[in-house]
């Protein structure tokens, strides 16, 4: 298998859509579904279920993605530290950032490359189902995480993006046929939730217990990637808070996302570990205080 077709498959596995995967590789839908299928000869098993609606891993493809991923992200870095060697880089800061953030962090990572051209800035993937883990394991040396954070060994930084929040539906839904809706709307609704435990106090951004005028707000199906928050929305199961940059980056056929005319903001801000902040993270923060808010 080489390098690329890896890539293809674990970028697949990530997106679970074959154009969404395209577009973020930079080539041809065919071109991922050829690759998919030359795997598949290779391997002799599906790698992935498709119907209409969906894409999901099969049980192969779900282990081929465990065992790959870890030597994939291997080659990666080992590349990465030759390159920073051969420009000189003597400093590594690792930012963890969640989905394709890295787009609307783009004013802050710019400025922060230029202006410390000696530092490798790497950027890793943070899940919902683990905001604060990779800050705490080392993993990641400052991140970004949307409000509240009320975490006592954790830092609360500078304002990254602010935008109003959107309710994702699916494209039938009786709600997507509504001049306005409000959020109100979300107790006659489920909203999905965590599959792991994560603080309350944080989830309620997007998954309220009560609405603004005290209805109480039902829980619904059990989600562990934002994908699959996608997924039992665009079936009909359940209606989701989401936060703006979903409408720029998955606009699945089968989704229609609406902005509630009382929507609070999501804000997001870079977040590090108190003991360790460094003189890098005080430099990647004063690039976020001087690039300024993305606000949609």
């Amino acid at each position: 298998m080489e390098l690329r077709d890896i890539e293809i498959f674990l970028t697949l596995a990530e997106e679970l859509h074959f154009g969404r995967t395209a577009d973020r590789l930079h080539v041809s839908q065919a071109r991922v579904s050829q690759s998919i299928a030359r795997q598949e000869r290779q391997i002799g098993a599906r790698l992935f279920a498709r119907n209409s609606r969906r894409v999901e891993l099969t049980a192969i493809g779900a282990q081929l993605e465990e065992d790959l991923r870890a030597g994939y992200q291997r080659i990666l870095d080992g590349t990465s530290a030759a390159t920073a060697t051969a420009r000189g880089v003597t400093s590594t800061l690792t930012l963890g950032l969640y989905g394709p953030q890295a787009h609307d962090c783009a004013h802050v990572i710019d400025l922060f490359r230029a202006r410390r051209p000696d530092v490798d800035l790497r950027i890793q993937e943070i899940h919902f189902t683990d905001p604060f883990g990779p800050l705490r394991d080392g993993s990641a040396q400052v991140a970004t995480c949307w409000l509240p954070v009320r975490e006592p060994d954790l830092t609360v930084g500078p304002v990254v993006v602010a935008e109003p929040l959107l309710l994702m539906v699916a494209a039938d839904h009786p709600l997507a046929a509504r001049d306005s809706v409000g959020m109100e709307d979300l107790a006659d609704w489920l909203l999905p939730q965590s599959a792991v435990p994560v603080p309350d106090y944080w989830l309620q951004t997007l998954v309220p217990t009560h609405t603004p005028g005290g209805r109480p707000v039902r829980r619904g199906p059990k989600v562990s990637t934002f994908q699959e928050v996608a997924a039992v929305v665009a079936a009909g199961e359940a209606i989701s808070l989401v936060h703006g940059d979903a409408a720029r980056y998955y606009p699945w056929p089968g989704l229609r996302y609406l902005r509630p005319y009382d929507a609070p903001l999501g804000t997001w801000v870079l977040i590090w570990p108190t003991a360790g902040e460094t003189d890098l993270v005080r430099a990647l923060a004063g690039a976020a205080r001087d690039a300024g808010p993305r606000k949609g």
